[in-house]
């Protein structure tokens, strides 16, 4: 799967940023990758994802882009992420999800 970054693109660009310590980062990370590969990429709406880990293994950020705003929330607010990003969560100090509009590209 290729992602193409473009200010012009349609829809909902979404960046979530995972803090942890390194201790946990490899079951954050595996639940995450978990999580897309069994439920979110299913999702209506859903285009693509790309999650990315810091070399000190504290933060996993996650770039993921949706044909629309509303398609993204349906997910957050569906029984079953509901219970995987509290389990996420568990294993995080802090996360944060935010949509973002793209402004430029190099």
């Amino acid at each position: 799967m290729s992602m193409t970054i473009r200010p012009d693109t349609e829809g909902q660009t979404v960046i979530t940023t995972y803090e942890m310590t390194p201790g946990t980062c490899t079951d954050a990370l595996e639940a995450l990758t978990d999580a897309y590969e069994r439920v979110i990429r299913h999702q209506p709406g859903f285009i693509n994802a790309a999650i990315h880990v810091n070399d000190a293994r504290t933060r996993i950020n996650v770039y993921s882009q949706w044909r629309r705003r509303e398609d993204f929330q349906a997910v957050l607010r569906g029984a079953e992420m509901r219970e995987r990003n509290r389990e996420i969560a568990a294993m995080c100090s802090r996360f944060e999800p935010v949509m973002v509009e793209v402004a430029a590209v190099f």
